[in-house]
């Protein structure tokens, strides 16, 4: 099974969880740009072709750290989310790839969800610390949901 790296040690991988299913990492290999896992208890091709396609996860608290400025989708998720003058505008409970810039599902006071794009000049401040995302919002975007 193939995925694309997030670490330069795929090698200290001790388990990965498939489709919410932990399974020990006999051996994990950088192979060109992917990484390659060796299951224990997936010894055929036939094995390994049954979980072709599926969600391959490690558990956060073996993940890498984010670099500067990058951040991890799951670790937005329960962010508040504030306008510049601290006025709440909701609670980020999704993220959303449609192609385009990714976009976060904010539910707000009214119960309904106003996409915001995840860019630099709309998401002007990430304080994961404090669980805070400042944005800067188009003109109209409220207006939208």
């Amino acid at each position: 099974m193939a995925a694309v790296s997030q670490s330069d040690h795929p090698e200290s991988t001790r388990r990965v969880f498939i489709n919410e299913t932990a399974y020990p990492v006999e051996h994990a290999w950088l192979h060109r740009g992917l990484v390659i896992f060796k299951f224990a208890g997936v010894d055929s091709i036939s094995d390994a072709e049954r979980l072709v396609g599926t969600d391959v996860s490690i558990p956060i608290e073996e993940r890498p750290a984010a670099s500067d400025g990058e951040f991890y989708q799951t670790d937005l998720i329960g962010c508040e989310v504030v306008d510049a003058a601290g006025q709440r505008i909701g609670t980020v409970q999704n993220w959303h790839e449609y192609g385009g810039t990714p976009l976060l599902g904010v539910l707000t006071a009214n119960g309904k969800e106003l996409l915001v794009p995840f860019a630099k000049s709309i998401c002007t401040s990430i304080d994961l610390a404090l669980r805070k995302i400042v944005v800067e919002l188009p003109e109209g975007l409220t207006e939208l949901q």
